[in-house]
């Protein structure tokens, strides 16, 4: 009830931000990614996952790889993929993101998010063995591992 009830007016706020505040990319970013969270609890993660990846790219341009707000963008279009069962893609993604998590720290709530996501596509990733090379003793992906760097088996 109450998601569905907010997108509309989410959108409306997107409209005036992009009117009003059209040179501030952050704020205009900020209300596509709301935009982009209602779509997913309403369980349309085809639509959120659009909007997911032009934040994520606009980020990346922006500031880079390793800033927090790369990664957590990274982290929601992660998110997105395993809700569409696209665990390859998911699995892709975040192993080239892995490496920028470090810099949040092992606690951070974007890297946990991360990590948490990340768990999620490695189990239910019907292509994927405990065996996998990528993984280390612990059953996460290593970044010492140097096929993490490859782009291959993900």
């Amino acid at each position: 009830g109450q998601a569905a009830e907010a997108l509309p007016v989410l959108e409306a706020v997107l409209d005036l931000k992009r009117r009003y505040c059209e040179r501030d990319a952050d704020v205009i970013l900020t209300a596509q990614a709301n935009i982009a969270a209602c779509f997913s609890v309403l369980g349309r993660p085809d639509k959120a996952v659009v909007l997911h990846r032009d934040i994520h790219a606009r980020q990346l341009a922006k500031f880079g790889i390793s800033h927090e707000n790369t990664i957590h963008s990274g982290f929601n279009l992660a998110h997105s993929l395993n809700q569409l069962e696209l665990w390859d893609e998911s699995l892709t993604f975040m192993r080239n993101l892995l490496p920028a998590t470090r810099s949040l720290g092992a606690d951070h709530s974007s890297t946990l998010g991360f990590n948490q996501c990340l768990s999620e596509a490695l189990m239910n990733n019907p292509d994927r063995t405990r065996d996998d090379p990528s993984l280390n003793k612990h059953g996460t992906m290593s970044e010492q591992n140097p096929s993490l760097n490859t782009g291959d088996d993900l």
